[in-house]
This record gives structure tokens, sequence and C-alpha cells, in this order.
């Protein structure tokens, strides 16, 4: 099972996999769901609804999208504290990390129920100042992946679809000096 972090869903509703260009995306997320295969967690939905754009009503429309931390997700919350405390982070990054935090929940989280962490972030093993979601999880034996390992490990295709013309005709779009 692949737990997304809202990075994955932030980042896919700003750039590449906007609504309105992609709907597929967030078609196969949906289905992915369904078939046991992506979730997330109430935190991380609980950010995306301080937003005001499609993604909050995507998230405020997917409830059962997000699951609620269960209290052997909990146990689990002291060695991530212990060991992010070990490494040397600041004391402003270890606050911000474990306090609020949507990521000390998620790894938490997939620590107990065997997931993979779906994120963007990337190991800066060295950071100090701010805890990363690959850092912890290396340290923890939570495997990470991208979306697009997510999706091609799921067997994901998106197929792009033609817009039609005035004539009704489907015309794939052309660059000027390339026709």
């Amino acid at each position: 099972m692949y737990l997304v972090d809202a990075n994955i869903l932030i980042e896919a509703k700003n750039r590449y996999y906007a609504f309105d260009i992609a709907p597929g995306f967030w078609e196969w997320l949906d289905r992915a769901h369904r078939q046991g295969v992506t979730c997330s967690i109430d935190s991380v939905r609980d950010e995306l609804l301080r937003g005001d754009d499609e993604l909050t009503g995507w998230a405020a429309a997917h409830r059962d999208f997000f699951r609620p931390l269960d209290q052997r997700t909990t146990a689990h919350f002291g060695a991530l504290t212990a060991w992010v405390t070990a490494q040397g982070y600041r004391p402003s990054a270890i606050n911000a990390f474990t306090g609020k935090d949507a990521d000390f929940q998620l790894i938490a989280f997939a620590v107990e129920h065997g997931f993979t962490v779906a994120t963007h972030e990337r190991p800066k093993p060295n950071a100090r100042k701010r805890v990363l979601i690959p850092d912890v999880c290396v340290a923890m034996g939570v495997p990470t992946v991208d979306t697009f390992d997510m999706m091609r490990a799921t067997g994901a295709s998106l197929h792009l679809a033609l817009a039609p013309f005035d004539d009704g005709a489907l015309v794939a779009p052309t660059l000027p000096g390339l026709e």
C-alpha cells in the first residue's frame, strides 16, 4: 500500500496533473484507493482542507481516502522522536516535526502498517534545519517512492485525449515551425 504525502497531491494539482488538464490522474488515484493500493491519513487531509482551491474540494469529497490514526500507530511516536532527537537536528526542526506535523504521523502510520510512503521529498542526511521524510523513513525501514515510481509500480497509464475543434474533428496540437 502506498501512503500518500500531501506534497504528492499538491504538486500534482499545481503542476503536471492539474484537475483541468489531467483528470485521468485523479481517476487513477480514486481507482487505486478503491483497490486498496493508495491512501493517506487524516492529518494530511487537515492540511489540504486549510486551502481554498480544487484540491481542498477533492480532499473534502474523498473523506474515505484518508485514514484516522490508530492506537498502534501512536506506539511509534517515541521511537521517531528519539531518532530525530539523536540526529542533531535544530530544536526548531525537532519541534516542528514532532508537533502537529503530518509527516511525523505519516511515517509512524507507515511503520505500523508496513506501507510505502509516496513523497516528493528527497533525502538530505546532513540537513539539520528541517526533518525530511526520506531520512526518517530510511532509519525506520520504510520504503519511499515518488509519484512516477508509484504509478509505474501499479501499472498506471494515462492517455491524452485530443480536443475537438469547431468542425468536430479531433486534432493533435502542433507547434509553430514544426508542421
